[in-house]
């Protein structure tokens, strides 16, 4: 119905910078808002940075001022840029669509990725 393909986790070193990336597709009418979540083991799954389908933006306080979304609304893509990482960053980052679908009356639908990993150590 919806697919959600993430790509661009893998190792980095503290202070780099990694990008993440994630494509949405399927029986989308419209995107209501994107973003990313991360979670470590034992831990609750956390907000890191959400946009809306106009734009606003919103991080967790962790990460303002080092990382930033973006989206792309013609091709239902939305990007995590990762700079000055640090090693608490680590965790599974997991993309999140909140989108209105086709041949439904009812509200928006929330999905996720398959969840990438995100490693900061040097």
């Amino acid at each position: 119905q919806v697919q959600l393909v993430e790509s661009g986790g893998g190792l980095v070193q503290p202070g780099g910078s990694l990008r993440l990336s994630c494509a949405a597709s399927g029986s989308i009418r419209s995107i209501n808002a994107m973003g990313w979540y991360r979670q470590t083991p034992g831990k609750q799954r956390e907000l890191v940075a959400r946009i809306t389908s106009g734009g606003r933006t919103n991080y967790a306080d962790s990460v303002k001022g080092r990382f930033t979304i973006s989206r792309d609304n013609a091709k239902n893509t939305v990007a995590l840029q990762m700079n000055s990482p640090k090693p608490e960053d680590t965790a599974v980052y997991y993309c999140n669509l909140d989108a209105y679908l086709i041949g439904t009356g009812r509200g928006v639908y929330t999905f996720w990725g398959q969840g990438t990993q995100v490693t900061v150590s040097s």
